[in-house]
């Protein structure tokens, strides 16, 4: 496979400034390979993008409501995917990257309530084509931080002309109240370093956590004496 740092790190540049410095040919078929690796993620992605846009029709449908208030799909961008690599000192080849980042694609499921977290988690990967390689349970065990989130590691297969491919999938489920905090932490957090926050500002939004999280209990206790339990 192509290695990144030999022909040039193209995950850095730019495209055109290849051709500009005088080797469009170098440029092209850099740009060429990279498309072609990430191209399997794409599909992968839509793949699972499918599958959860028909869960969600079927439950709207079936009159149980829908338990997915939205899905946010991505797709790792060159440069995001080099950092990552040298954080894990990870060789910029393509078969390395493709052994030990499993989350190039990802989706993010926004759920209501954090029982439907689980319900939605289980309804996909009890597909027969759905592999679920790793869980990871940040709601019943949250990170120091406060942070909660159930992420999943699946594969997903993907048909091409003349192979198929076993694409990883980054999962994460969470409900509205825990996205919520999560988006306004790393807003907090972006571009800074956590460890020169001061202690008490990092224990107020770790308590800012778990209001969150007995927000999310004290909605699912009323939304269950109004309607029920979800069929």
């Amino acid at each position: 496979m192509t290695d990144f740092v030999e022909k040039r790190d193209v995950t850095t540049d730019q495209p055109g400034q290849l051709a500009r410095r005088g080797h469009p040919e170098a440029w092209h078929d850099q740009w060429t390979d990279l498309n072609h690796f990430l191209m399997v993620y794409k599909f992968g992605l839509a793949e699972i993008n499918t599958k959860i846009t028909i869960l969600a029709e079927e439950l709207t449908h079936r009159g149980s409501g829908n338990p997915i208030e939205h899905v946010s799909p991505r797709l790792k961008s060159p440069a995001s995917i080099t950092a990552k690599a040298h954080r894990l000192n990870c060789p910029l080849h393509f078969d390395d990257l493709r052994s030990r980042i499993r989350d190039i694609a990802g989706i993010r499921i926004v759920c209501s309530f954090v029982s439907d977290v689980y319900t939605v988690a289980n309804m996909l990967t009890r597909q027969p084509d759905v592999n679920l390689v790793v869980t990871k349970d940040y709601i019943a065990k949250p990170k120091p931080n406060g942070y909660r989130s159930l992420h999943l590691i699946v594969e997903i297969p993907v048909f091409m002309s003349d192979r198929v491919v076993a694409v990883p999938v980054e999962v994460q489920l969470r409900t509205v109240a825990m996205d919520f905090w999560a988006s306004l932490e790393h807003k907090i957090y972006y571009k800074h370093d956590p460890d020169v926050v001061p202690p008490r500002l990092r224990d107020e939004l770790t308590a800012a956590a778990e209001d969150a999280a007995r927000l999310d209990v004290r909605m699912e206790r009323l939304h269950r004496e109004i309607h029920g339990p979800r069929r």
